[in-house]
């Protein structure tokens, strides 16, 4: 991902405000969202090979960052995740720290120790599961290596 790509952020009115206030201070305002740590993903559009940005909670797993990927509207998966299912290669900003990652699903035993590590950061994930009638996918990110 170069740095001269335009990057699309999430139409989602409340996400892309969100994302607009976390890029424009630099990340000093909207790394806390609802009392809850949140991040900025940007993966390549699977489709439209286009640059693609989100905010979500996180939780940590050592150096690794850890998320769910759930459409809380709509069903299925959301297209950050068929985007870094497609392309693992993703950028990430957490506070003022913007860094190149790889993101995978966990599976097995991991995802279900991940799993009770964010249903302890946001416990609504709980009931989003329950809803989707299916394990919601865990998702680990790493930075990569310089």
């Amino acid at each position: 991902m170069s740095g001269e790509e335009v990057v699309f952020d999430n139409p989602a009115g409340w996400v892309a405000r969100h994302v607009r206030r976390y890029v424009e201070s630099g990340g000093t305002r909207g790394h806390r969202f609802n009392g809850r740590a949140a991040l900025l993903l940007t993966t390549r559009g699977r489709r439209s090979g286009r640059l693609r940005r989100t905010a979500l909670y996180y939780g940590r797993d050592g150096e690794r960052y850890v998320l769910v990927a759930t459409a809380v509207r709509g069903g299925g998966d959301p297209a950050w995740f068929l985007n870094l299912v497609a392309s693992p290669a993703v950028v990430v900003q957490v506070r003022s720290e913007v860094f190149p990652a790889v993101a995978r699903p966990a599976a097995g035993g991991e995802r279900e120790r991940l799993w009770a590590l964010m249903t302890g950061v946001f416990p609504k994930y709980a009931a989003y599961e329950r809803e989707a009638g299916r394990a919601l996918p865990v998702v680990v990110v790493a930075r990569r290596p310089a």
